[in-house]
């Protein structure tokens, strides 16, 4: 935790570590959080956003600031989720189906994305707009082996990127497992398990994901494991993925952790803030404790049960048939 808070972070590594904050009932922490995403928020709405250019990662922290602007009765903190909702929704660059671009000033449809927005969306009621913004990014980026593009130019009507880059399928099997409790009924537990499964496949022998999936010549990107482990232990806890993704989350979680430097840090993540070389991150560190977060529910929930089963059941006693 220490690791995650000294780092320096963009918006979407805000809205993570509110997650964090969030899971771990640091109430007081996460309001000092959000407080500081509105102190940054843009006039069009982009909250705790240092990076002009970024179009839609300030929705992460969003659905943080209004959480905790409903805990506190706060009107302020609801104003300002509204106007980060609105941006989203109505403001945004997008294309001509509504799909939104990832940055301003460009017109590329990014994997990414589908996390920034999609469980932010449905978080706040607008179910249907989450969905109609995962459609528009699966119909451009995913492959027909289930993997997802990294990036699609949507004036070129082509990929720009058209890796299954790690961290962009991290991201999507994020997002596809939060919808999945957000979105009852809407069926994408099956697309969440599918999409997990594609990404598992890629999984080396040395427990590692690549920074591109398919290409065994790509250095490792530990955060990759991270985000999985989170995902498998999310759906094992909640009950839309088989028990033995447990385990799965289990192993995936096991490798991270070995990882850890003297300091507490995530090592062989994609290097913050490019990207562009191993090193560490603060989306590596959160995913560690989101993940880590999973996995101690489970093994309480299980001990709980255990020690339900134990315990001698009491007789009742039929009451008497009414006469």
């Amino acid at each position: 935790m220490d690791a995650l808070l000294v780092c320096q972070r963009h918006s979407w590594d805000q809205g993570l570590t509110a997650a964090v904050l969030d899971a771990g009932g640091e109430a007081a922490a996460l309001r000092a959080l959000v407080d500081d995403a509105v102190a940054r928020q843009l006039p069009d709405g982009r909250l705790a956003e240092l990076d002009p250019a970024c179009s839609v990662n300030g929705g992460v922290v969003g659905e943080y600031v209004d959480r905790v602007a409903r805990r506190d009765g706060d009107a302020g903190l609801a104003a300002a989720a509204a106007r980060q909702r609105d941006w989203l929704l109505t403001g945004a660059p997008r294309a001509a189906d509504g799909t939104l671009f990832h940055l301003l000033g460009g017109r590329e449809v990014w994997a990414d994305t589908v996390f920034m927005v999609v469980p932010p969306l449905a978080a706040a009621g607008h179910g249907e707009a989450a969905l109609a913004q995962l459609a528009g990014h699966r119909a451009r980026l995913r492959r027909p082996d289930g993997l997802w593009r990294a990036r699609w130019d949507d004036d070129a009507g082509a990929p720009s990127d058209g890796r299954a880059w790690g961290t962009g399928n991290g991201w999507v099997a994020a997002a596809l497992a939060r919808a999945v409790s957000l979105l009852p009924g809407s069926g994408l537990a099956a697309e969440a398990r599918a999409h997990l499964d594609a990404c598992l496949a890629h999984r080396r022998p040395d427990g590692s994901f690549g920074d591109v999936l398919d290409d065994a010549a790509s250095p490792p990107d530990t955060a990759v494991a991270a985000m999985l482990a989170w995902a498998a232990l999310a759906g094992a806890r909640e009950g839309w993925l088989p028990r033995g993704y447990a385990d799965v989350g289990r192993s995936l979680l096991a490798h991270v952790v070995a990882a850890l430097d003297v300091l507490g840090r995530v090592t062989g993540a994609a290097a913050a803030p490019r990207f562009d070389r191993p090193g560490h991150s603060p989306e590596a560190q959160a995913w560690l404790l989101l993940a880590d977060a999973q996995a101690r529910a489970l093994a309480t929930a299980a001990t709980s049960s255990a020690t339900s089963a134990a315990q001698p059941q009491e007789r009742v006693t039929p009451a008497p048939p009414c006469p």
